[in-house]
């Protein structure tokens, strides 16, 4: 077991804080959302505020759910971590975080490769059942739909996508590994210059194959490609791209294939994707929307869309740790979780960002602790250490400011007592 000075989660950062300004509607809402988010570290960069155009993103007011006393934390179910591991500290930390901050509650789950689920807490309006949108803690289950389709031989997952599916002629170099790790060269979310045709992957009234093949040939954003893997751009439209290959060359709704990848092997019930960003409001968590009833859309969000509870999301975190395996069933090899996990970025041109996190696909990797993670806006923020063999994942209803700050209180409680006699 390595020994650390510090435990830090700063790659969560910056996932987060891109995401917030990136899809602020003016200037004031992107230097609230840049707030929410201060560095973790001292080698923590925040991405400077930008706004992006009403043409780019939804330029709806975002709401806040106001400060309300909060009712007694929820009991917790009791722990089943191996003698020897002690996570109580978890729960005070959490209990004085949500009151201090106003917030509706949260939910802790850490997951052990060998013993599963071996800690679980919620607090206020939060339990085992509560389903929440999880904004980009959804890239990394988008990003093991395409694995599983290069380890069925479906897709080759270093090939061009002009290679791949009849819509694409343009953008000939760009790969669909390059579209997963942000690094296809194409406008990102913190892009200025994205082509209207981009705008389409916040619309829940279309259709994801005719978004992806507008976004892929649009002649309107030529001055904004850059060649694929010369720079990091996070999010954006590459993403949407992505599922609509996966739908494509499939025959499948991007809804069958999550249940034939995921839930069904897994028994993630509760997963789903839908596109609520017009709905939401904003990059505060939308306070007066069900994520589980939402009318359905035939184009779901890839990069920012799925919902899901706590328990189903560690589950996915376990399956990670497992090599690719859940109760039911191999959903991936354990060469392409592998894959999933490796700092793609480094390898290919460099670094993710002023703070010099790296990517690989789906995953921030963080390159002092090896710790990787996939955080949301609206606060979720799940982590592995996949040397010491377990996760974590974190859920609140707020921000990614919000959200981080709390994992940057986590992240050392549970490092020492998962690592305890190691």
């Amino acid at each position: 077991m390595r020994r650390r000075t510090s435990a830090r989660l700063f790659v969560t950062l910056v996932a987060g804080s891109l995401l917030a300004s990136a899809c602020a509607g003016d200037d004031d809402d992107t230097a609230a959302a840049s707030a929410t988010a201060p560095p973790v570290s001292s080698t923590a960069t925040t991405a400077p505020a930008t706004t992006v155009p009403a043409t780019t993103a939804p330029a709806v007011p975002a709401t806040t759910a106001p400060a309300t006393t909060q009712p007694p934390p929820a009991t917790a179910p009791p722990s089943t971590a191996p003698a020897g591991r002690d996570l109580t500290a978890i729960d005070p930390i959490v209990s004085e975080f949500v009151a201090d901050n106003g917030l509706n509650g949260a939910g802790v789950v850490v997951v052990d490769r060998e013993d599963g689920i071996v800690h679980q807490g919620y607090w206020g309006e939060f339990s085992a059942d509560r389903v929440s949108l999880i904004a980009s803690s959804s890239k990394m289950i988008t990003a093991g739909v395409m694995m599983r389709l290069h380890d069925d031989g479906v897709i080759d997952i270093d090939a061009t996508v002009v290679d791949t599916v009849e819509w694409a002629m343009s953008n000939p170099e760009i790969t669909i590994a390059q579209l997963v790790s942000n690094s296809s060269g194409l406008p990102g979310l913190t892009s200025d210059d994205a082509s209207t045709a981009h705008v389409c992957q916040f619309f829940a009234n279309t259709e994801i194959e005719q978004c992806s093949a507008e976004a892929f040939e649009t002649p309107n954003d030529d001055d904004a490609v850059i060649p694929p893997d010369t720079e990091f751009r996070y999010g954006g439209v590459q993403w949407q791209i992505a599922g609509g290959i996966a739908e494509t060359v499939t025959g499948m709704t991007w809804d069958e294939l999550i249940q034939e990848i995921y839930i069904e092997p897994c028994g993630v019930d509760s997963l789903g994707y839908n596109n609520h960003w017009l709905a939401a409001g904003g990059f505060d968590y939308p306070v007066d929307l069900d994520p589980a009833d939402q009318t359905p859309t035939e184009n779901p969000h890839m990069e920012g869309g799925a919902y899901i509870t706590a328990p189903d999301y560690a589950q996915l975190l376990l399956m990670h740790l497992r090599g690719g395996e859940c109760p039911n069933g191999q959903v991936m090899s354990a060469e392409a979780i592998a894959r999933t996990h490796e700092d793609r970025v480094l390898a290919e041109y460099g670094d993710a960002g002023p703070s010099n996190p790296g990517y690989g696909m789906g995953w921030w990797v963080d390159r002092e602790t090896g710790q990787i993670s996939d955080a949301g806006a609206y606060g979720s923020v799940p982590w592995l250490d996949l040397e010491d063999g377990y996760g974590v994942y974190l859920v609140v209803e707020a921000d990614s400011g919000v959200g981080n700050r709390l994992a940057q209180l986590l992240n050392p409680v549970v490092e020492a007592a998962m690592t305890a006699g190691g």
